[in-house]
């Protein structure tokens, strides 16, 4: 005889809702991040010496990121992805249909998206890399939830074994010059990382302050010029941990975490034992980095010890908002953003873009850290006033439908208010 079910009190959200919610949280959360590669030259994202304040409030706002934010929501939105890739084989086996060619093609889809917003919009893009990671997820989804974890905790250690190799190799070239020569050949390699974890020369910020306050030719010259190879290199530093988040985001689906199923105590345990292994050790790699005043060494070293540490803060995240998630105007107009995080994500870099590049307002490099997130709050607020009401009139977002369109060949009646 079945138990009884908990009572509603003692439940997390309803399953439906929670998937949205989390990835509403998650569509928002990444723009905290993504405002510094919008805004500020690009090595800015990971040393805030190199451009736009590391003093006072500049230096609060890199902290709370660094800490509570950075690579958190990312991982986040691939947990989601992983979740919501099972659930729509799942659903498609269920129904009788091929999975296999309903994945593929909705990933391949995703791939042509991703590369139009590459290389048309933004050098940011994470959609190609998570079509082409979700590829290869395909073949791991029947894995057990046990095996999905171990697999999972493997591919985190092989990425922070990877990107070990990068403070190693400063450590290597700061100190150990065996002549004139090779000092000069090793001062050379540095200027070049310091362009993406240092502080950039003089004149590498004012080249690229000029790109983006020029119009849209040059930019998408540059574009094109550096980013065509971008997937290929973004899956070999970056598959490995993604595919690990994908697994992770199938487990807990499977496992009921993100289908709220879990009792609310459970959520509270596991967001003590993840926080409070994960938000010491955060502090810890961020005041390591003040100390060391964000040299190029330190920086690349917090970048390989931060990996490990994201996995147990992302899943904090999400006990965290599954906790919080309680039936009301807010976590309506979150499930909605989460709803339409395809459309938001892509409706933000066109924002973000024309509010800092040449063409539209030229703010690039115009503002200090701190003063960029009253633009994330205005496109945070934007976000969740239209997404509700457009899904009380559609059944999905424009590019939601546009994707489901292309991948079932075939347009989608779009008119009429989202199922619940």
């Amino acid at each position: 005889m079945n138990a009884a079910p908990p009572p509603e009190d003692a439940r997390g959200p309803s399953r439906l809702a929670s998937l949205d919610v989390v990835r509403g949280v998650a569509v928002l959360g990444i723009l905290l991040l993504n405002i510094i590669s919008f805004g500020l030259p690009e090595a800015a994202y990971v040393n805030p010496r190199a451009y736009g304040g590391w003093h006072g409030a500049d230096l609060a706002a890199w902290c709370i990121n660094f800490v509570l934010f950075d690579g958190k929501m990312r991982g986040l939105f691939s947990f989601l992805f992983g979740a919501s890739m099972l659930l729509v084989i799942e659903r498609a086996e269920t129904n009788g249909e091929d999975a296999a060619k309903v994945h593929y093609r909705r990933m391949i889809w995703l791939l042509a998206f991703g590369l139009a917003h590459l290389w048309l919009v933004w050098h940011g893009d994470i959609l190609t890399h998570y079509a082409l990671v979700g590829m290869i997820a395909f073949a791991l989804r029947r894995l057990s939830v046990g095996r999905m974890l171990v697999l999972g905790a493997m591919l985190v250690a092989a990425s922070t074994v990877l990107l070990a190799a990068i403070p190693l190799l400063v450590h290597q070239l700061q100190c150990c010059a065996s002549g004139p020569q090779q000092a000069t050949e090793h001062a050379r390699d540095l200027q070049g990382l310091a362009r993406s974890l240092g502080v950039p020369s003089a004149a590498e910020l004012a080249r690229e302050l000029a790109l983006y306050r020029g119009d849209y030719r040059g930019i998408l010259a540059a574009r094109l010029g550096e980013h065509l190879t971008t997937p290929l290199v973004l899956l070999w530093f970056y598959g490995p941990e993604t595919l690990a988040y994908m697994l992770f985001g199938m487990a807990a689906f499977r496992s009921g975490l993100l289908r709220g199923e879990w009792s609310r105590q459970r959520y509270r345990r596991w967001l003590l034992v993840c926080w409070g292994a994960g938000l010491p050790a955060s502090a810890g790699l961020a005041f390591y980095l003040v100390r060391e005043q964000f040299g190029l060494f330190s920086a690349a070293l917090a970048w390989a010890l931060a990996a490990p540490l994201r996995p147990p803060m992302i899943l904090g995240w999400a006990c965290l908002i599954l906790l919080l998630a309680k039936p009301g105007a807010l976590s309506e107009r979150l499930a909605a953003a989460g709803r339409m995080a395809f459309t938001n994500y892509l409706m933000t870099s066109l924002i973000c873009t024309t509010l800092f590049y040449g063409y539209g307002l030229g703010w690039f490099g115009h503002l200090s850290r701190w003063q960029l997130y009253p633009v994330v709050l205005a496109i945070w607020a934007l976000i969740l006033l239209w997404s509700k009401p457009w899904l009380a009139r559609f059944r999905f977002g424009p590019f939601e439908w546009l994707w489901r369109s292309l991948a079932r060949g075939s347009w989608q009646r779009l008119r009429g208010a989202a199922s619940v």
